[in-house]
C-alpha cells in the first residue's frame, strides 16, 4: 500500500488503513565490540543513561546547564530526552503538534541535545502519542479512542485531554510524520515512544471496521482472556502493534539507516527479542508487596529472547505507588537496591526524572555515587556471557491460555515462589521462555524448572525430553503439560512419559489441614539430600493443591507421601483419620545422566503465598538434587543474598545483592544493613586468575586457590559487591 502524504494546506488528513507493506525489522548480529556492523555500533556504546522527561512549563523554567553539569559528573553517556507527541518541545512545523506554550522562540530540545552531543553522549528521543488536546479533536474525531458505550474517552488524568486510539491512523498517519520531522532536525540514535500501544479496547469505527475484516466478529464488550472472541482481539492487536512498531521503524531508517525505534513495552518477549537492537525496560521502581529482585526478575525475563544485545533499565528516583506521586523521592536505600538488582542481572542504568524543575535534590548524591562506581569498572560490566547453569522456565502461552478453574488462580504464583526460593537458596540462575527451547538455546543449562507451565504445545514437550536424553535435569510442578499451546486440556500430561506419571483427572483441593510424612530414618543418600534440614520432624505442612497421578514408570523412591485431609476443628477431632499412605507427592527419577523431578502439588505457589521454611526447605533440596552438580558459585553467610554469575573478555564476576532487610516484601527500604559472606568460585577451564577485587568497596581481599576454586572472604556487603577476577 503506498504510504500518503496526508499533509495538505489547511491541516492533516486522515483514514483507517495500515502500512502492512512495511518490513518488519531484520534480526541483528549479536553486538561484540569489535565485530558489530559499522552502522550499529553505537548500540553496544553507552552504559550510563539519564532520561529527562519534560513537562510543559520546563521551557523557560529549567536550568539545562544545571542537568548537562550533573549528566557530566556522573559520566552519564546516552541521554533519553521528551521531544514530541503530547507536546512538542522544538519549533515543530507539523499541524495540529502541540507545542509547548512556555517555549516562545527557544528551542529547549535542541539545546539539551546539543550539550548533550558536545559531551559524547548518545541520543534517544521519546515520544508519547497517546492523547491530545481539543483542536486535534475537533479536527480529527475519528483519531480518538471510544469506551464501548460509544462515549469519545477523555483522559483518566486530566479531562482537557483526549485519549488516543494506537491503532489507526492517528498512529499510522500523524505520529510517523512527527517521528520523521524529529529524525531530520535532531539525528539522534532513535526514538523511544511510551504509552504508544492503546488502553484497554478502543470501539471507535476504525478498529470497529478492522477487526472485522480481520475476524469476521464484532469487538468483545469484556476482558476475559479465555473467551475465543477476546483472544481474537489480542492476536489482531498484536499484529496491528507490529505493523505500528514496522512502520515507525522503517520510517526513522530512512532518515538515518544506524537509528532505530524501540517501543516501551511489547507484549510478546519473543517478537520483543527477535526485532529489537537494544531495548529500554521500563520497570521503574517496587509498589505496593513487590519484592526487590523484582527489577531482576524482568531482566532475566528480557534478556531470555534479547541475549546480550543491550537492555537498558529505567528506574524512578520517585515513589512509584498507586497515586503516582512524581515528584517525590524515593530512599537512597531503595533506590541503590532497584539499580543493583538490575545492573546484576545485566541491565545498565537509566535514571528517569519527571520535570527539569527540582524540588527534592535528595536522591541525587545516591544515583552519582552508583554511576560513578560504574563508570570506574565498566570493563567488568561488559559482560559477554551469563554462567547460570540452571534455567527458571515462565510462559507467555501459559500467561494467556490458562486459568478459570478454581486452582488455576493466582498462577504467577508458581514462578513467584520458584523465583524467591533459589534467590533464598543463592542458586545461580537464568529466566527461559519456553518457546525458545531449541537444542541451542538450553545448551549452556544443566537444570530447567517449571513451575507449573500448563500450556505446552508438542514440539516443545518434545524439546524438554531431548535435553533430558542429553544429559539435562528437570524439576516440574502441579499442571505442567497438562494443557496444549492453545489452552485445551490434554487427557494426559505431555510429559508422562518423562513423569513417569500419568493424570488421574482429578485436581484435589484447597486441602485444608493436610500433611506431607517425611520418610526419616531411610539411609540412602538420596532420601537423606531431599529431607536434608528436615530431619527432626515427621510430617510438614502439605501444598494448598494437588493433582492426583498414577505412577507408570517400575520404580519411584517414596522420601514424601501424603497425610490427607482431617478436621480442624472442633479441637476435639483434631486427629489424623490416617496417620499416612503410600500416595506419593514427589517423583524423582534417573534418566542416563539427567534426573527428573515430578511435584503433584502447588509446592512452588503455596510456599509464595505461606514463605514456610519447610516448603522452601524441600523445594531447594529437590533442586540441588536435579542439578546434580557443583554451583557456579556457592555462597555462604547470614541474610537474603541474590547471586549472579558473568563472563567477561578477561575476567569474571559475581554479583552480591543484599536483600537482608526487614522491609523486603514491603518497601520501600528505610536503610541498608551490610552482612558478611565468603564466596567460593571454581576456576574456569583453562584460565588462570591473576587477581581478585571487590569493586564496590574498593578492595583487594586475600584470597586463595584451593582444590580448583577461588575462596574469598568478603567482610561486608552494603547493598551491592560484585567479586571480580581477572583472567589471564
Amino acid at each position: 500500500m503506498e504510504r500518503r502524504n496526508f499533509l495538505k494546506t489547511s491541516g492533516l488528513m486522515g483514514g483507517a488503513y495500515a502500512l502492512s507493506g512495511s518490513p518488519l525489522l531484520a534480526a541483528p548480529s549479536q553486538l561484540v565490540p569489535g565485530t558489530a556492523p559499522a552502522e550499529t555500533y553505537w548500540l553496544d556504546v553507552p552504559m550510563r543513561w539519564v532520561q529527562l522527561a519534560f513537562v510543559e512549563r520546563d521551557p523557560g523554567h529549567y536550568d539545562p546547564d544545571f542537568w548537562l553539569n550533573y549528566f557530566k559528573r556522573i559520566h552519564a553517556d546516552g541521554a533519553l530526552l521528551s521531544a514530541g507527541g503530547i507536546v512538542a518541545f522544538y519549533p515543530t512545523q507539523i499541524p495540529l503538534h502541540h507545542r509547548s506554550d512556555f517555549m516562545g522562540n527557544s528551542d529547549t530540545l535542541g539545546y539539551l541535545v546539543e550539550g548533550c552531543k558536545k559531551q559524547g553522549m548518545k541520543i534517544m528521543l521519546r515520544t508519547d502519542p497517546h492523547a491530545v488536546r481539543q483542536d486535534v479533536y475537533d479536527a480529527h474525531p475519528e483519531w480518538i479512542a471510544v469506551t464501548a458505550d460509544g462515549q469519545k474517552r477523555r483522559h483518566w488524568a486530566n479531562p482537557d485531554l483526549w485519549v488516543t486510539c494506537a491503532l489507526g491512523p492517528y498512529s499510522f498517519d500523524f505520529m510517523t510524520l512527527v517521528n520523521r520531522e524529529i529524525m531530520e532536525r535532531f539525528q539522534p540514535e532513535g526514538i523511544f515512544s511510551n504509552r504508544w500501544h492503546g488502553h484497554d479496547t478502543c470501539y471507535c469505527d476504525n478498529c470497529q471496521r478492522n477487526f472485522k475484516a480481520y475476524s469476521g466478529l464484532e469487538l468483545p464488550r469484556k476482558i476475559d482472556k479465555l473467551d475465543p472472541t477476546y483472544r481474537k482481539w489480542a492476536e489482531w492487536r498484536m499484529k496491528r502493534l507490529r505493523e505500528i512498531w514496522a512502520t515507525w521503524d522503517a520510517g526513522i531508517r530512512q532518515v538515518k539507516p544506524s537509528a532505530r525505534f524501540i517501543p516501551n513495552g511489547f507484549p510478546d518477549k519473543v517478537m520483543t527479542g527477535k526485532e529489537a537492537d537494544l531495548f529500554f525496560a521500563d520497570q521503574q521502581a517496587r509498589r505496593g508487596v513487590i519484592p526487590p529482585w523484582a527489577n531482576g526478575k524482568g531482566a532475566k525475563e528480557l534478556r531470555s529472547t534479547l541475549g546480550m544485545k543491550p537492555l537498558i533499565g529505567i528506574f524512578s528516583v520517585g515513589i512509584e505507588e498507586e497515586f503516582r506521586w512524581k515528584d517525590s523521592v524515593q530512599s537512597d536505600a531503595e533506590i541503590r537496591i532497584w539499580v543493583a538488582e538490575g545492573t546484576a542481572n545485566g541491565m545498565r542504568p537509566c535514571f528517569v526524572k519527571f520535570g527539569g524543575d527540582i524540588y527534592d535534590k535528595r536522591w541525587m548524591e545516591a544515583v552519582a555515587k552508583v554511576y560513578e562506581s560504574y563508570y570506574k569498572h565498566e570493563k567488568y560490566l561488559r559482560n559477554t556471557a551469563p554462567m547460570a547453569r540452571v534455567g527458571l522456565v515462565y510462559s507467555e502461552q501459559t500467561d494467556r491460555n490458562y486459568g478459570g478453574k478454581p486452582w488455576q488462580q493466582k498462577s504467577g504464583d508458581h514462578l513467584d515462589g520458584m523465583y524467591h526460593n533459589l534467590v533464598e537458596n543463592r542458586i545461580p540462575f537464568d529466566m527461559v521462555n519456553d518457546r525458545l527451547l531449541s537444542a541451542d538455546d538450553l545448551k549452556r543449562f544443566k537444570l530447567l524448572i517449571l513451575p507449573n507451565i500448563a500450556a505446552l504445545s508438542d514440539t516443545q514437550c518434545q524439546q524438554i525430553q531431548a535435553f533430558v536424553e542429553k544429559g539435562g535435569s528437570v524439576v516440574a510442578t502441579f499442571e505442567t503439560s497438562l494443557y496444549d499451546e492453545e489452552g485445551k486440556q490434554r487427557p494426559d500430561f505431555g510429559l508422562a512419559s518423562l513423569f513417569g506419571v500419568s493424570y488421574d483427572q482429578k485436581v484435589e483441593g484447597p486441602l485444608r489441614n493436610s500433611y506431607l510424612h517425611l520418610q526419616q530414618g531411610v539411609q540412602d543418600g538420596q532420601t537423606q539430600l531431599i529431607l536434608k534440614g528436615l530431619d527432626d520432624t515427621p510430617r510438614i505442612i502439605n501444598a494448598i493443591y494437588k493433582v492426583n497421578v498414577k505412577p507408570t514408570a517400575s520404580y519411584f523412591p517414596s522420601p514424601v507421601t501424603l497425610i490427607p485431609t482431617y478436621p480442624d476443628l472442633p479441637m476435639e477431632d483434631v486427629y489424623p483419620r490416617v496417620p499416612q499412605t503410600d500416595t506419593r507427592e514427589l517423583y524423582l527419577r534417573q534418566i542416563g545422566k539427567g534426573r527428573v523431578v515430578y511435584i503433584p502439588g502447588d509446592l512452588d505457589r503455596s510456599f509464595w503465598q505461606l514463605l514456610t521454611v519447610d516448603h522452601g526447605l524441600l523445594l531447594s533440596n529437590v533442586v540441588n538434587w536435579a542439578l546434580d552438580e557443583e554451583p557456579i558459585a556457592t555462597v555462604i553467610g547470614p541474610g537474603v543474598i541474590d547471586v549472579h554469575v558473568w563472563r567477561q573478555a578477561n575476567s569474571m564476576t559475581v554479583h552480591l545483592v543484599n536483600l537482608t532487610n526487614p522491609m523486603m516484601m514491603k518497601g520501600p527500604f528505610r536503610e541498608l544493613i551490610p552482612v558478611e559472606a565468603q564466596v567460593s568460585v571454581p576456576v574456569p577451564t583453562g584460565v588462570k586468575v591473576t587477581g581478585v577485587k571487590l569493586l564496590m568497596s574498593e578492595q583487594k581481599p586475600k584470597f586463595e586457590i584451593k582444590g580448583g576454586k577461588v575462596l574469598v572472604a568478603i567482610p561486608r556487603i552494603v547493598d551491592h559487591e560484585i567479586v571480580a577476577l581477572d583472567l589471564a
